[in-house]
């Protein structure tokens, strides 16, 4: 299995031989860990999936070559968030007002606030 490309979490993923024949639902979850399946099925229900630049369901099964568009997942999972330096700079700066019962942060557009 070789992966072709990458655009901001986008992954078109070539289907090996060995994997021919495996149902997309199957091959997603092997691609995707940690992702629930739920999640899996919901993408694929919605049209994020796509084979060959066309939609699919679940129990479609896949052939040797076939391009698999994987779009990007979340993962659950109790791991904290990995901040840069840079971004834990960024955060310092914009700390307006601090004390025990208040922080006012002018946070920058765009910047989740979830880990």
């Amino acid at each position: 299995m070789a992966s072709i490309k990458s655009n901001e979490g986008v992954r078109m993923v070539q289907v090996s031989e060995h994997d021919g024949g495996q149902r997309l639902d199957n091959f997603l979850a092997g691609q995707l860990k940690g992702v629930p399946r739920s999640a899996v099925y919901r993408m694929i229900r919605t049209g994020q999936v796509r084979i060959n630049g066309g939609r699919a369901r679940a129990a479609t099964r896949l052939a040797g070559g076939d391009t698999v568009r994987i779009p990007p997942a979340r993962v659950r999972g109790g791991r904290s968030a990995d901040v840069s330096e840079r971004v834990r700079e960024q955060i310092r700066r914009a700390v307006l007002y601090e004390d025990a019962d208040l922080l006012v942060v002018d946070k920058p557009a765009g910047m989740a606030v979830h880990a």
